[in-house]
């Protein structure tokens, strides 16, 4: 069986690609690394953003281990544009799959982004692999393998937020392991 642990990064002071985690988000990746210390893990793939990377690192230090950067798992560009009303236009993209904005990315194709992560992954000869990236591309992966995970559900995810994986015989189910 495989397991592949999906991690919403910890509280940062911003969107932004180079935005810090907050001195919270900085003792949460703390809690994080204690709540791995016992889990057996192979590889950890985190987004490019800073924020995603720091919520890893004394996770990765305490394993010993790299962190593989990877864009794919770079936050979904809802648009180069900012609107007042973004959430309605992000909700929207939860209906409509293919819209997009101006220069932003539809969901199908930033699903098809971390979808190419997860099935490398899944493909891969590592069991325990954790995917760290963020919430509204984290969401629409989820929403691919159960598609009641919705627009609602993206906005009660945390920072941080862990669901698990699960590959057996080529069937996915995926639980909400952080509480």
């Amino acid at each position: 069986m495989k397991r592949i642990y999906l991690i919403r990064h910890c509280k940062a002071e911003g969107q932004e690609e180079n935005a810090n985690l907050t001195s919270e988000g900085y003792n949460q990746a703390m809690i994080l690394r204690d709540y791995f210390d016992n889990v057996k893990i192979d590889k950890i793939i985190s987004s490019h953003y800073i924020r995603a990377v720091q919520s890893v690192e004394s996770l990765a230090e305490n394993k010993d281990m790299d962190i593989i950067k990877d864009v794919r798992l770079s936050e979904r560009i809802l648009s180069t544009e900012n609107y007042p009303d973004w959430l309605e236009k992000l909700k929207m993209t939860f209906q409509d799959k293919s819209l997009t904005f101006i220069g932003g990315e539809s969901s199908n194709e930033a699903l098809c982004r971390i979808a190419s992560v997860l099935d490398e992954v899944i493909n891969s000869s590592e069991e325990n692999v954790i995917l760290v990236t963020h919430g509204a591309i984290m969401s629409l992966l989820l929403n691919s393998m159960d598609e009641s995970f919705g627009f609602e559900q993206w906005q009660s995810l945390s920072n941080p937020d862990i669901y698990l994986i699960e590959v057996q015989e080529g069937e996915r189910t995926f639980k909400r392991i952080w509480n």
